[in-house]
């Protein structure tokens, strides 16, 4: 994910799809003129990526030419076009090919029309890299179309925000939700999780979503999901990850002006974290960060049998139950270790100290975000 100022894009079109639809483009195009010289006609500024890439791909013979939008030079809008600048070569009895990094509304082709009707030229070609069909409104024949694309803000390969990204050699696309800033946390039981996550909600406005409670709620109100996890618990076994997933999809639905999330208790498997990343794909983020809370096992063996005098629950006042929780969490945690550090996300935190000690431990890894 990039931010260019103001606004956060996510990866969308990779330099090797655009390569390969370059070259595809210049395929057709060699194929169908055949021997004859073309003029390729660049319209600046966006299209000098494409033009560059393209002509050194093109296999024969042919010239290359720029003009310019005169309303680029200022901040009116592609519906303000007025004239185009820079065509100053004799073009009669030519084939001219027009290069466009994107076409949206088309309204530059009305003015590319109304110039090369009055060249002479032998025949207009019109080919976009980039095509939104969504967007398109009027009735110009597109000849050549490297990809079809939603009707989406984009960056990268000649396209631009407020003059940042032309540089890109990929594509990005704007980010519907702008940062969020979502972590797993995870911590052995005794590491103090819970209360981490109340102060943690807190400080950065975030939405706290326990598996625990999640389910707990959804069965409570007898939702359709609750009953459906509910029957998979009654015949003891275990609830498929999708209907997990569809649970934490409503809570993320719920608040989708959230600041982001902290996600407690999920994921548990590889499987999981990978359908994690899918629902935070379909909200345009990401999971940030698994912040996990090291603890001795000693200490957080002492720590619940203290809390076992006072909680009332059975598992905090048997130790061989809480080592046995203690082992169970690492052998989970161990997979999810290696899978968020292979994206350079992971990041172990000590939760030994004093409460206010170890929050702002968890807040120094959350603020470099």
């Amino acid at each position: 994910m990039i931010k260019l100022h103001d606004l956060y894009f996510k990866p969308f079109i990779s330099e090797q799809e655009i390569d390969t639809a370059v070259q595809n483009m210049v395929d057709k195009i060699a194929n169908d003129l055949g021997d004859e010289v073309p003029v390729f006609v660049g319209i600046m500024n966006g299209s000098f990526m494409l033009v560059s890439d393209f002509v050194k791909k093109y296999p024969k013979a042919c010239e290359v030419t720029f003009i310019k939008l005169a309303s680029y030079e200022g901040v009116k809008s592609t519906d303000d076009i007025q004239r185009l600048i820079g065509l100053t070569q004799d073009l009669t009895g030519r084939t001219v090919v027009i290069l466009e990094d994107i076409i949206d509304t088309g309204n530059t082709l009305d003015e590319v029309h109304r110039i090369f009707k009055n060249e002479n030229v032998k025949q207009l070609l019109i080919a976009t890299l980039f095509y939104k069909p969504e967007a398109y409104n009027k009735d110009f024949k597109l000849h050549y179309v490297g990809m079809e694309i939603p009707n989406k803000f984009i960056v990268g390969y000649g396209l631009d925000y407020d003059g940042l990204g032309r540089d890109l050699p990929s594509v990005y696309q704007l980010k519907t939700t702008q940062h969020m800033t979502n972590i797993v946390l995870f911590g052995p039981p005794g590491a103090g999780k819970g209360t981490q996550a109340t102060f943690l909600k807190e400080k950065y406005d975030l939405i706290h979503i326990s598996t625990g409670d999640v389910f707990r709620y959804n069965i409570k109100n007898e939702t359709a999901l609750g009953m459906l996890a509910k029957s998979y618990m009654d015949k003891g076994e275990l609830v498929p990850d999708q209907v997990t997933i569809d649970m934490l999809n409503k809570e993320v639905e719920k608040n989708a002006d959230a600041n982001g999330f902290i996600f407690d208790g999920f994921p548990r498997t590889n499987a999981q974290a990978k359908a994690l990343d899918e629902l935070m794909d379909k909200t345009d983020s990401q999971i940030n960060a698994m912040v996990a809370l090291e603890v001795d096992d000693e200490v957080l063996v002492t720590r619940l049998l203290e809390r076992g005098k006072t909680s009332g629950r059975t598992d905090d006042a048997d130790e061989g139950i809480i080592r046995n929780r203690i082992k169970e969490y690492y052998n989970k945690t161990a997979i999810l270790k290696d899978y968020y550090a292979e994206q350079n996300k992971y990041f172990g935190v000590d939760g030994v100290g004093s409460i206010e000690e170890i929050t702002v431990r968890l807040s120094t890894v959350i603020d470099k975000l």
